[in-house]
């Protein structure tokens, strides 16, 4: 028997928020992305979907990316597209909505706010050091598929992870900046947050290959396992910290050569025990 058509399976539309309230129930609205997106909850039926519209020109150029980056990675933990569609001007994409609190949530009048006490990035930061092992563990497990489908990581910071901390889930989500690679940067830098960002994403003309994904997950691995937004209190082990120092230099001769090996080495230094 073939799945029921998916309820969002238009093909063009004129305006997407005019057309998302004539199929359901619009339930939430994030208008004020500093993506240059508008997003839409939306429940039709029985079923919840997330809709993230763009009709500026670099936002649904960036969704067309991410229409590349779904069909060439799956992963489990990775929010799956399950349709686009054209919008007058742009392009709108359809995931399945997921339960949750994405861990930096930046828009255009508010800024900032990790370090708050009933932000959602502090209250992760407080959970058992085994809880968030697990969550980095599975960062990076997702980044394995990304590794073998031949793509490198762009734009990655804690605003594309979504936590529910009522079943601590993690799934990976706005990975829309993600390339193949390697490739030369053609632009003064590749877009994204300076906390998580190699040194190379800052030089027009440098490669940028999967020695730059390796320093975006040592960046996180190091902001997501301390207990301040300062990085001076360091919840992890010397070992885990030495994994980390490696990923991180300001070389990428010096780093692993690969997702592949960074993992096996946080793996095995998540194993000695100190």
């Amino acid at each position: 028997m073939p799945p029921p058509p998916l309820p969002l399976s238009a093909e063009s539309v004129d305006v997407l928020e005019t057309y998302l309230e004539e199929v359901g129930t619009v339930f939430r609205i994030f208008r004020e992305q500093d993506s240059g997106c508008v997003s839409y909850g939306v429940a039709v039926g029985d079923e919840r979907w997330f809709v993230k519209g763009a009709t500026v020109p670099e936002a649904a150029a960036s969704l067309r990316r991410a229409v590349e980056v779904h069909a060439a990675v799956q992963h489990p933990l990775i929010v799956p597209l399950q349709h686009s569609f054209d919008v007058t001007g742009g392009l709108a994409l359809v995931y399945p909505w997921v339960d949750g609190e994405v861990l930096y949530h930046p828009t255009i009048s508010r800024h900032g706010g990790r370090a708050a006490s009933d932000s959602p990035m502090a209250r992760f930061r407080r959970l058992p050091v085994t809880v968030i092992l697990r969550a980095l563990e599975q960062i990076l497990d997702a980044h394995l598929a990304v590794e073998a489908a031949g793509l490198i990581a762009v734009d990655f910071y804690d605003g594309c992870l979504l936590y529910d901390f009522d079943c601590d889930r993690l799934v990976l989500c706005d990975l829309d900046e993600y390339r193949p690679g390697p490739f030369i940067l053609e632009v003064d830098r590749l877009p994204g947050s300076r906390r998580f960002m190699a040194p190379e994403e800052f030089i027009r003309g440098s490669t940028i290959d999967i020695r730059t994904t390796v320093f975006v997950l040592g960046r996180a691995l190091r902001l997501l396992l301390d207990a301040g937004d300062d990085e001076q209190e360091w919840r992890g082990s010397p070992p885990q910290l030495k994994v980390i120092e490696r990923a991180n230099a300001s070389d990428p001769a010096d780093r692993f050569a690969s997702v592949e090996a960074l993992v096996q080495a946080w793996r095995g230094a998540s194993s000695v025990r100190t």
